[in-house]
């Protein structure tokens, strides 16, 4: 078995070693991608120089280079799939990709990459396309640093800016992703890393998980999105040091849990959301170190989420830091900062001496009757509000944090 792979190993090295450089462009050899892909040796380097390239079904087959110098325009003329890549060890950089087809059936976009494994999409422009990437049955492929724009309005009429199913170990990094259906949508792809991206102002979701197990999603920023992130009916997914800002709406969240468990939201930042963690059907989840800042909501908790531990965040000038629907206490609460709250430290370790309670009860009431919202900051609701706390009635006796922090807690 060793034998065989040392003579594969070989037969790439010979090929690459003869891999000739292909120009295309005004006054070159070729004037057409296609024509230079139909000419092309497997690992060839393909050069596209500056120009206007109305061309459509650009299909890659074989193992290629393709990159462009000062910004190529390549043009599906809102008819075409621009790029289908169906070859493993491709590289495609440089380009402007640009007015693909639109289609709800075959999802046409600007690269279309199928049943395919190292490759490589990095430093391009895709502009006005139906999906910006859609990745397939694919392994060990990198998107980084593109800048992937549209204009969609509702979202049957656009596509994902970076979409993939059925595939795993991939690398979603530092992508700029504007003004699609979901910024970035995962189904069914497994082992794979989201990081250093901007999703921002698009229609549903910055970031849209379904079935999707053991991936990663840190340092990203979602701002401005129908929702943040949606992570549904997936495990073991992990996240870590984002922002989430400004995901206002009727049903908007900063982050929604629907159907997840055993994973850690941490060192992460919600910021003027709706609803800063919305959780659904959610178990053992650790929610560690994260700032909840002038939120609606700071965390919604419904009842059927259990065995989740919250610990250690910072819960700053949020309209509402906790609610829920259930009167059963199933999660745990321990050692956050809350602004809200005023016990007091006699023997000054910096944990309050008596425990505070997150759910008020207006709180309660709102979730119950949304209309209540009308009597919020009356004179009658602070008063309820407190009696509630020393002697409660309608929110759970044990909804309460045990060993609340006196002061903010470092990141």
């Amino acid at each position: 078995m060793k034998l065989v792979f040392y003579f594969i190993n070989l037969l790439i090295t010979i090929q690459v070693s003869f891999a000739r450089e292909i120009w295309v462009g005004k006054g070159m050899t070729y004037t057409s991608i296609k024509a230079a892909i139909a000419a092309s040796n497997a690992y060839d380097t393909i050069h596209i120089n500056k120009g206007l390239y109305k061309e459509g079904n650009i299909q890659i087959t074989k193992p290629l280079t393709l990159i462009g110098h000062d910004w190529p325009e390549i043009d599906g003329e809102k008819k075409y799939e621009i790029f289908t890549i169906k070859a493993d060890g491709v590289l495609i950089k440089g380009l402007r990709i640009q007015h693909s087809g639109y289609a709800s059936l075959d999802d046409p976009g600007g690269i279309k990459i199928l049943e395919s494994r190292n490759v490589v999409i990095e430093q391009n422009w895709l502009y006005d396309n139906f999906f910006g990437v859609y990745v397939q049955y694919s392994q060990k492929c990198i998107i980084r640093q593109n800048k992937i724009e549209a204009f969609g309005k509702q979202e049957q009429e656009i596509g994902n800016g970076i979409h993939a199913w059925k595939s795993d170990s991939l690398l979603i990094d530092g992508n700029y992703i504007k003004g699609h259906r979901d910024g970035i949508y995962f189904e069914f792809v497994n082992y794979s890393n989201i990081q250093k991206n901007h999703s921002f102002g698009n229609i549903r979701y910055g970031l849209h998980f379904m079935f999707s197990n053991n991936d990663i999603y840190s340092e990203n920023e979602f701002q401005s999105n129908g929702s943040g992130v949606a992570v549904m009916y997936s495990r073991s997914v992990n996240m870590m040091n984002n922002v989430f800002r400004e995901n206002w709406g009727d049903a908007a969240y900063g982050l929604l849990l629907k159907e997840i468990s055993d994973g850690y939201i941490t060192g992460n930042q919600f910021h003027k959301n709706t609803v800063g963690i919305f959780m659904e059907g959610t178990n053992r989840m650790q929610v560690h170190k994260n700032q909840f800042h002038y939120n609606g909501w700071g965390m919604k908790i419904q009842a059927n989420c259990m065995d989740n531990e919250i610990q250690k965040n910072n819960f700053v000038a949020n309209t509402f830091d906790v609610s829920t629907n259930g009167s059963t206490v199933l999660n745990k609460f321990n050692g956050n900062y809350w602004d809200k709250y005023s016990g007091y430290d006699l023997n000054k370790d910096g944990i309050g001496d008596v425990p505070f309670r997150p759910l008020t009860m207006f709180g309660v009431l709102v979730e119950k009757v949304p209309a209540a919202m009308l009597l919020f900051r009356s004179f009658m609701v602070l008063l309820l509000d407190q009696s509630e706390k020393v002697f409660p009635t309608l929110t759970p006796d044990q909804f309460i944090d045990p060993s609340p922090s006196m002061k903010l807690i470092k990141a």
